[in-house]
């Protein structure tokens, strides 16, 4: 092996995937709470072969489900593949065969005119499926016992996003597809809503102002939010062999408003200075005003720039974006909610769409611009309060996920799980919290005999 090859960091570390499907019972440290009953699901890219884009990007992995099934004070942890067509035509070829995220430069014949989703960046629990979900194909249905791969679930005629939002009263799962049309990267978009009972009720497809990665958006109770941002696409810069997906903030950003019982046409965009979202927190509306709470990016991390040189590093911190419906100003204000940065942030699910008071997040205590997050942050929106967690030692935290204790208990009062990595160690725990609580600690610590990589997210199921 070259000495002076490049080691792309996607594949190591906790970042290098695990190949393994494993079934395990957890040692307990402290005690798990007797009402914490269901499992944590979360899902990342896993690839199960060696990619063939020496630049492989993180996001193109195939996607994996780890499960933590808690029941009775006892953990058990089960992890599989999820078998998309990709994943099953690659195993049939032992190798891998499709370019990085799609690349068509880098795709092998064999897999021309096949499916290339990885179902790998969300998973959740809508209309008694559990749903793994990208941002270029379908949902992908997973039995929630098993993990059996199940298959795509079809009457969406389209790609779906990997951030629908379910309306906490009506049940209903709203949610929005990009680069939508016969050309790979193009304008267009959709707007979509399923029902609570899973019958896809609408779908209709507009023109964004330009191409680009949206990878999520924001819902309130009446509007829908499609935040368009300069991490542009190109299928021409990609067939040159520049970057699919790139940083251009000379496109700026645009953020359109719409009812959500109106037709795509009336969608009025508001602008901002260049920026990037990847994660609001969450979004409401009161007084003829929309507030969305953000956790935004002055560039991109982790994408290159147009010309294919590598792009700058930074952190998200939380903001709050402001969009006045009865002004004559098309401009997004902002206000800065805190000083830490951070990302993967959560409320509770049952005010998601409505105001909010609470919210988790991952955090960097360093403020070091990384997308390494060393400590667990609670932030009390009424009193300004923060409390964070930190961890030693190199260890990392995902995306803290909050379980409500009752259906009827107040907003924040549950707990909080969030998989670690012991660094030291090599391996990782199941970390449970009381929610409003964080800096006192973990209640109960589920000890896993190896690591689960680094993914993106995940949500709790109740059973």
């Amino acid at each position: 092996m070259d000495g002076n090859a490049r080691i792309n960091p996607y594949l190591a570390g906790n970042f290098a995937p695990i190949r393994s499907e494993d079934d395990f019972d957890l040692t307990v440290e402290g005690e798990i709470p007797l009402g914490l009953r269901g499992a944590l699901f979360r899902i990342g890219p896993n690839p199960q072969f060696e990619p063939r884009d020496a630049n492989h990007h993180w996001f193109g992995g195939d996607g994996m489900v780890h499960g933590f099934y808690v029941q009775d004070g006892k953990v058990s942890y089960r992890n599989r593949y999820v078998r998309t067509p990709k994943w099953e035509l690659e195993h049939q070829h032992g190798r891998a065969l499709f370019g990085s995220m799609g690349n068509p430069m880098t795709t092998d014949p064999l897999a021309m005119g096949n499916e290339g989703g990885v179902a790998n960046t969300n998973i959740l629990w809508h209309a008694g499926k559990l749903l793994a979900l990208e941002e270029a194909h379908q949902p992908f249905e997973m039995d929630v016992r098993t993990l059996e791969s199940k298959g795509y679930v079809r009457p969406y005629k389209g790609q779906v996003t990997a951030h629908p939002k379910i309306d906490p009263k009506t049940g209903e799962m709203i949610w929005f597809g990009y680069g939508v049309g016969d050309m790979p990267l193009s304008a267009g978009m959709s707007y979509g809503v399923t029902g609570a009972d899973g019958v896809v009720i609408r779908r209709d497809d507009f023109q964004a102002p330009f191409s680009a990665m949206v990878h999520d958006f924001m819902v309130t109770e009446h509007h829908v939010l499609f935040p368009v941002l300069p991490l542009t696409g190109s299928l021409q810069r990609a067939m040159s062999g520049l970057p699919p997906f790139a940083w251009e903030p000379e496109k700026g950003a645009y953020v359109g408003v719409m009812r959500r019982d109106a037709d795509v046409s009336t969608i009025r965009w508001f602008n901002a200075p260049a920026c990037y979202v990847f994660h609001p927190l969450n979004s409401w509306e009161e007084d003829g005003k929309i507030f969305s709470d953000v956790m935004r990016y002055d560039v991109a991390p982790l994408f290159p720039k147009a010309d294919g040189s590598p792009g700058d590093k930074a952190a998200a911190r939380l903001v709050r974006w402001t969009f006045d419906l009865n002004g004559a100003s098309d401009a997004i204000k902002e206000e800065p909610l805190d000083d830490l940065d951070g990302e993967f942030p959560r409320v509770d699910p049952r005010v998601e769409t409505r105001k909010h008071r609470h919210g988790w997040y991952a955090a960097d205590p360093a403020n070091g611009k990384t997308i390494r997050q060393g400590a667990i942050a609670h932030l009390d929106l009424k009193t300004g309060k923060r409390q964070l967690y930190e961890l030693t030692g190199g260890d990392a935290t995902s995306e803290p996920v909050f379980t409500p204790r009752s259906a009827t208990a107040e907003e924040g009062d549950g707990w909080v799980t969030a998989v670690v990595y012991r660094a030291g160690e090599d391996r990782s725990d199941l970390l449970v919290f009381e929610a409003q609580d964080i800096a006192k600690g973990p209640v109960a610590t589920a000890h896993m005999p190896r690591r689960v990589p680094f993914g993106f997210h995940g949500n709790w199921v109740s059973f």
